[in-house]
């Protein structure tokens, strides 16, 4: 099963916490987001290993755009 994990906001990227290549649990951290000076989490919404990490910390991003690839 192929994830796509997208943003939810605009945001600013404050952290990648999952690499490619990485194994993920269910419920795992992708990305940390930062919006109006809260932080929110992008996770993945079952296990799997990173495919692709769309992001780098310090990107602006908008509401739908690609974060993570989780398969």
């Amino acid at each position: 099963m192929t994830e796509e994990i997208r943003a939810e906001m605009v945001a600013n990227v404050s952290k990648v916490v999952a690499h490619e290549g990485d194994t993920v649990a269910d419920g795992a951290e992708i990305v940390i987001l930062e919006s109006m000076k809260m932080e929110i989490p992008a996770v993945a919404h079952h296990a799997g290993r990173v495919t692709r990490v769309a992001v780098a910390e310090g990107d602006v991003v908008q509401e739908g755009d690609l974060l993570a690839v989780v398969e």
